[in-house]
């Protein structure tokens, strides 16, 4: 036997404890409509000042997350409301809601429920506990659920764009942001060091002393690249002790004079100074170029650069060396 509308609203949670005659006043207030698959009732961010029951089918609860991507965080079938924040406060709408299939709803405004609180004030004061004490677990669950995703996919994201090792960037991000940097120096005429660090002779330091010391080497220059370049600054790990930075706003003599600190610095870890083998402190070559004095793209700028770190390791290593003609 097929349910009347009224059926329904009285197999409803918050409804279920309504006489005959008070679901009939309240139904007289609702209006039933329908909607098609994919067709929006109301986006994120609309005025609200409705509330639904469906009737039949089911709607898709949505919210846009940081990185823009969109996250369905509830599915609301039959017998069930949604909506109901605009009853309470006429808050705007905190979720994108879509038919996931043709739908049929019973709609109520809040000037009209509160027409019903009025007239059926135990009713009313019945509906409002009960749905305050459902919108309060769902709020509780959903915030929950919501704060998960957003760390889950912040830290995703960041997986996605750091060297795990070091937690500098890694190169595909590096590859991105040159191009980026670029475009952003000549917008705003602003010049742009590109820096190339190699660690001398590294294969022969993993060769003699193994691997974990290697690694140890790379996280003890970590902090000096931190303490010596800005924030702004992008310190990306290219590939094992290769490392590429880009630097907005400096020119390729004020990057000279950093990275020459940044030489003196390296020479300082003192991790081989006591270990049996040829190799008793640690050096690095340092290649720097500037865009737009030296080359006006990204592929040439990291030429040059890559060019002036050649010429830091014929000068003997140990050194850092601008691109020049």
């Amino acid at each position: 036997m097929k349910r009347t509308p009224v059926d329904v609203l009285r197999s409803i949670e918050i409804l279920s404890s309504l006489s005959r005659e008070e679901l009939d006043s309240l139904y007289s207030l609702m209006n039933t409509e329908e909607y098609l698959k994919g067709q929006t009732l109301f986006n994120e961010g609309d005025n609200g000042e409705i509330m639904y029951i469906i009737l039949s089918g089911s709607v898709s609860i949505s919210v846009n997350l940081p990185d823009g991507k969109v996250l369905e965080i509830a599915e609301i079938t039959e017998g069930n409301f949604f909506g109901e924040m605009s009853i309470f406060d006429s808050a705007a709408r905190s979720a994108t809601c879509s038919p996931k299939c043709d739908t049929k709803v019973l709609s109520l405004k809040a000037g009209d429920f509160y027409k019903f609180i009025k007239n059926k004030p135990e009713a009313g004061i019945n509906i409002m506990r009960r749905m305050l004490n459902i919108t309060t677990m769902r709020l509780e669950k959903t915030g929950a659920f919501l704060s998960d995703m957003v760390t889950w996919g912040e830290q995703a994201r960041t997986r996605a764009i750091t060297d795990d090792f070091t937690g500098l960037y890694n190169r595909r991000f590096l590859d991105e942001a040159i191009k980026d940097r670029i475009t952003e120096a000549m917008d705003k005429s602003l010049p742009l060091s590109i820096v190339m660090i190699d660690l001398d002779h590294f294969g022969t330091l993993n060769n003699e002393y193994g691997q974990d010391m290697g690694d140890r080497v790379i996280l003890a220059i970590v902090p000096i690249f931190r303490k010596l370049f800005r924030k702004e600054d992008i310190l990306a790990r290219y590939g094992g002790d290769e490392f590429t930075f880009l630097l907005p706003g400096t020119t390729g003599a004020e990057a000279r004079d950093i990275c020459s600190k940044l030489v003196r610095e390296v020479r300082k870890i003192d991790l081989l100074k006591n270990l049996d083998g040829s190799l008793k402190k640690v050096t690095a070559s340092i290649g720097i170029a500037c865009f737009p004095d030296h080359a006006d793209s990204a592929s040439r700028i990291k030429e040059r650069a890559d060019q002036a770190l050649y010429k830091a390791k014929e000068a003997g290593r140990d050194t850092a060396v601008l691109w020049t003609n």
